[in-house]
């Protein structure tokens, strides 16, 4: 493990606990050549997961990008990180215990949008309009309705 700060992989670990519903091992880390502290985490792998696009191509599931996206539909909005890492486990167990070896992408991004919904009205529009790709203000429009109506 390479230290961000100054790229030596000599650190040794000071702490070790259980994170993200023991789900992961969270380290936290010193640098022996910088003496600064820095955190990893170490997640199981399970059995490869697939994704099946929208042009029937498939690729791993990847973590980190279904993290990033919700992340970007909640970019400055008063969400705690924790809600969202919460919302990320969430749809991760779902998806894991859909009990495939493949998963619709489509079926990703609902899950995302029903949790979004729950989490914040803004972060879910955003996400909606990519998602579904709105073409114009009308679409906003309908979206919207859609979501006070309910």
């Amino acid at each position: 493990m390479k230290c961000p700060y100054c790229g030596s992989s000599d650190n040794k670990v000071i702490d070790s606990r259980s994170a993200q519903k023991d789900k992961a091992i969270r380290r936290r880390r010193e640098c022996n050549a910088c003496n600064r502290r820095f955190t990893t985490y170490e997640h199981v792998m399970g059995f490869p997961l697939k994704v099946i696009k929208s042009d029937d191509t498939r690729e791993n599931f990847d973590r980190s990008k279904l993290e990033r996206s919700i992340q970007i539909a909640c970019n400055k909005r008063p969400i705690p990180a924790a809600k969202i890492e919460h919302l990320v486990l969430q749809i991760e167990n779902d998806i894991e215990n859909y009990g495939k070896s493949e998963v619709e992408a489509k079926r990703i991004g609902e899950l995302v949008m029903k949790g979004l919904r729950q989490l914040d009205e803004v972060a879910y529009i955003r996400y909606a309009s990519v998602y579904k790709k709105f073409k114009d203000l009308n679409e906003f429009r309908n979206q919207i309705n859609k979501f006070d109506n309910n």
